[in-house]
């Protein structure tokens, strides 16, 4: 199945499984963390989150989906632009790959991304785009999902046409 490029608001997506730009200790945070927090019900995905405890920098773990439109929840702790010379692209890049893997081992058929890393950790936007494409799609040669990457920003999508522009970009707007 292909990868969409998506202009819109990763909360309002019907997938299976959305993925969350999680900090390591699973906490509530900002951008697209706090609006996933918020729209799921934040006390019970913070009590799921707490269970669990952790989730290391390149890894990813799953919650449900609770108030969402999707039935899970799958939190990643991307790295933090370091100046790219502290191993970042391989982390932002597990990232997906296994935010991609766990979506598969729940029975996902589909799954919506954010840019991973590129609001408040600094990573530099056309770079992760860069990565995000690559990791999604080297996992789409060998295995069937329908993935989504929400762009959020108009700026952003924009880029992703001029990166990509064979790829499928659209607005959910």
């Amino acid at each position: 199945m292909p990868l969409h490029i998506i202009h819109g608001d990763i909360i309002t997506m019907p997938v299976d499984a959305v993925v969350n730009a999680a900090n390591t200790a699973l906490q509530r945070g900002g951008g697209v963390c706090g609006a996933i927090f918020a729209a799921a019900g934040a006390d019970k995905l913070q009590a799921e989150c707490d269970r669990i405890g952790r989730c290391g920098v390149g890894e990813a773990v799953v919650t449900g989906g609770y108030d969402l439109p999707a039935r899970h929840i799958i939190h990643t702790a991307g790295p933090i632009w370091r100046g790219g010379n502290s191993d970042e692209a391989r982390l932002l890049h597990n990232c997906y790959t296994n935010s991609l893997w766990l979506a598969m081992q729940n029975d996902c058929r589909s799954i919506a991304f954010p840019l991973i890393s590129s609001g408040i950790y600094g990573y530099p936007i056309e770079q992760a785009l860069q990565i995000a494409v690559a990791a999604i799609s080297e996992f789409l040669l060998k295995y069937d999902i329908q993935v989504y990457l929400l762009l959020y920003d108009q700026q952003t999508f924009e880029l992703s046409k001029k990166l990509f522009p064979a790829g499928e970009a659209n607005s959910a707007d």
